[in-house]
């Protein structure tokens, strides 16, 4: 039978015809800007290359994903893991190649951790006997792991883990053990169904001497550890693992729970690049600097701060491109009753949801770009035996990660619910996006206690530059010291932000030089607590944060040479006013009491954010398109490159949702669910509770 709606289309002007208008109208050099963004590690060369494999495999079909169980979830995401590798094999995929696929692929893989951490830490933290044993296996995928930190009753709180590992002289071996429910691993990804060993992270407690029953507690330290059976994949004895179930997102992440009963593992399955206990006579070496044993976590911060740039260059491309193609109402000034409605778009109302998000991206870009140059760079010398750049790059990484997550997260539901009605649906492209995202503001340390490491090194800096000994250790004192030289918050006039961009990151470097000063006169002077302080070290890690986001951007646009057009030049620049203007409208106090900005000039920046809104908006459509994201990847009907909003609504719809395909019995007296089962699918509903 014919379906009359196979021949409907939308009213006029239709989605390519809003689209293609918006395109002409803007002089963005998209090519250009996505080579500026993209060329690291030939990131659209992969993304063309892998892209093309991906799209031919019908694995990779996401028509009715939104529709299967949770079970079902973790079969499909496996499957597709293991697809995934098979392909690598296929085609000589390289690392990169293979994070591409990840990416594309959009479901979160049961092997990320194994790619992310396990891998990582063996690699760093190893010494080069267990990196020759282990990385082979690892390689071929014999053994695939995970990393096994957080516990059920510590997680932030590494130092507090219950975990341990005491070491038996007698038998030169460390047991494992798990002394309570609350010391049981938790939440460690790739480990409740998939992973056949662990990095455990566990406290380190060894003997005084050999025969001595005194132990001596050394701290958390990572050891690798088999837990499954190779050929059964069963867990070992003495040792309980599984999957802790449902989630808010991540749905085919076997997130898993992990405990042990004095279980024996010998003593190469410490990590011991840094750390080692002598096995005859009991003695702990420990590492030159011990924050090194959070290597991977670090490494992980800094990677998530590049990610969330995607994140939100994804949410913002969904936003803009909708925004344009929705219409609403008429003009309320104009004169003429047949005035076409308004894209959504041109109400500023919804400008100032999107296009600080679109700038905001920008932003985060260069500062993940700088970012990574900062790991590769603090690696390089760590493995020379060099710690000292080791203590910024935590810093920064902490406070960075709790930033830009939090930034990032919120504007995916930001961008949502300034879709409307249909931000609310399964074609959005916001629902996974939206529900796995949820998860990076609590991982790798939550976005709030995160803040207090950067604080804490912020404050011993000012600290140092207050007493003034000896050289500066690093540019951070440094600049305190520059701050406190020229006179601190009193030391000249409010910066004329609206007349110089250089001006700007000044004002965003005082305003954090003048809040780490309070909270260092608050902690080291007047001897405040450190808990009553907590919500202000979140402040003055936000501040140092957000001075370096505005710094790095102002930096990548200004240098010379740039490699930039004249054009792209004068885009960025806008882009670049947008974000810090409304960083330091949201702050806009803070700015005031360091003297960094004056109130006048404070109460024009609303009108001024108005304005440079008003410059974006013609352009904002290729200004997303230069970041290059795929139809395949976003799976959104209101954000695909063709505009096609209203017929691929319609068709997900009418055409692929299962529940469509079957007809049900709503009659209350019919025990009946679907029309001619009888009460058999009563039954099968009854047994699944």
């Amino acid at each position: 039978m014919p379906d009359f709606t196979d021949n409907l289309k939308p009213s006029k002007p239709d989605g390519p015809e809003i689209l293609a208008k918006e395109r002409a109208q803007s002089d963005v050099p998209i090519d250009e800007l996505a080579s500026h963004l993209l060329s690291r590690n030939d990131f659209l060369t992969r993304q063309e290359r892998v892209l093309r494999v991906l799209e031919k495999e019908p694995l990779f079909n996401k028509s009715k994903q939104q529709n299967l169980s949770r079970p079902e979830r973790y079969h499909l995401g496996l499957a597709r893991a293991k697809k995934l590798r098979r392909l690598a094999d296929t085609h000589g995929w390289d690392a990169e190649d293979q994070s591409m696929s990840s990416y594309l692929c959009d479901d979160v893989s049961p092997y990320m951790v194994h790619y992310a951490m396990f891998i990582t830490t063996i690699r760093e933290q190893g010494d080069e006997q267990q990196k020759a044993y282990w990385m082979p296996k690892i390689d071929a995928m014999d053994v695939i792991g995970c990393y096994a930190q957080t516990e059920l009753g510590h997680g932030s709180n590494v130092k507090g883990l219950e975990c341990e590992a005491r070491w038996d002289p007698k038998t030169k071996e460390f047991v494992l053990h798990s002394p309570y429910i609350s010391s049981s691993k938790w939440w460690n990804g790739t480990m409740g169904r998939t992973a056949n060993h662990a990095i455990v992270v566990a406290q380190l407690k060894v003997p005084k001497s050999p025969g001595s029953t005194d132990y001596v507690d050394h701290g958390p330290h990572p050891f690798v550890v088999q837990i499954r059976d190779l050929k059964t994949h069963k867990p070992l004895d003495g040792i309980a693992v599984g999957d802790i179930g449902p989630k808010y997102g991540y749905a085919p992440m076997d997130n898993g729970y992990m405990l042990f009963d004095h279980f024996r593992i010998p003593h190469s399955a410490m990590l011991s690049n840094y750390s080692r206990v002598d096995p005859n006579t009991c003695t702990y070496s420990r590492p030159a600097n011990p924050a090194v044993v959070y290597g991977s976590l670090t490494a992980v911060r800094a990677s998530i701060i590049m990610h969330a740039r995607l994140i939100m260059a994804r949410a913002v491309t969904i936003g803009v491109r909708y925004t344009c193609v929705r219409r609403q109402f008429q003009d309320r000034d104009s004169k003429d009753r047949g005035a076409p409605e308004l894209s959504v778009l041109d109400y500023p109302t919804v400008q100032i949801r999107i296009l600080p998000i679109l700038a905001t991206a920008f932003a985060l870009h260069y500062t993940g770009e700088a970012m990574q140059k900062l790991y590769e760079g603090t690696r390089a010398q760590i493995d020379k035996g060099d710690f000292s750049k080791l203590a910024v790059l935590h810093a920064q990484s902490s406070g960075l990660k709790s930033l830009c997550t939090e930034l990032a997260a919120n504007s995916i539901e930001t961008c949502r619910r300034a879709m409307g009605g249909h931000g609310f649906g399964g074609g959005s492209g916001y629902i996974q996006l939206n529900n796995d995202y949820l998860s990076k503001p609590t991982v790798e340390g939550d976005n709030w206690m995160i803040t207090q490491q950067t604080a804490s090194y912020l404050i011993k800096r000012m600290s140092a530059a207050v007493s003034g000994k000896g050289q500066a250790e690093d540019e951070l004192e440094a600049a305190c010291r520059d701050w406190l030289k020229n006179g601190g918050r009193s030391s000249s006039s409010p910066l004329p932000v609206f007349d110089s961009d250089e001006a700007i990151v000044q004002a965003f470097h005082r305003r954090s030089r003048y809040s780490t000063y309070q909270a260092y006169i608050e902690r080291e002077v007047k001897k405040r607590s450190w808990n009553s302080m907590q919500i202000q070290l979140r402040k003055i890690s936000h501040a140092e944060s957000q001075s370096i986001l505005v710094t790095n951007f102002f930096e990548a646009i200004t240098a010379e040479p740039s490699g930039i057009s004249s054009v792209l030049r004068a885009h960025l620049a806008t882009l670049f006013r947008l974000f810090a203007f409304y960083t330091m409208d949201a702050e806009a106090r803070d700015f005031v009491k360091a003297n960094a900005v004056s109130n006048a000039d404070l109460d024009q920046l609303p009108a001024k954010i108005q304005d440079l809104m008003a410059q974006i908006r013609p352009h904002a459509v290729r200004l997303v398109d230069s970041w290059k994201v795929p139809d395949f990847l976003l799976d959104s009907a209101l954000g695909r490159y063709d505009g096609k909003v209203y017929e691929d609504l319609f068709n997900r719809a009418h055409r692929l949702n299962p529940l469509n395909e079957i007809t049900f019995n709503p009659y209350y007296k019919s025990d009946e669910i679907v029309m001619g089962s009888g009460s058999d699918e009563l039954k099968k509903i009854l047994a699944k509770l």
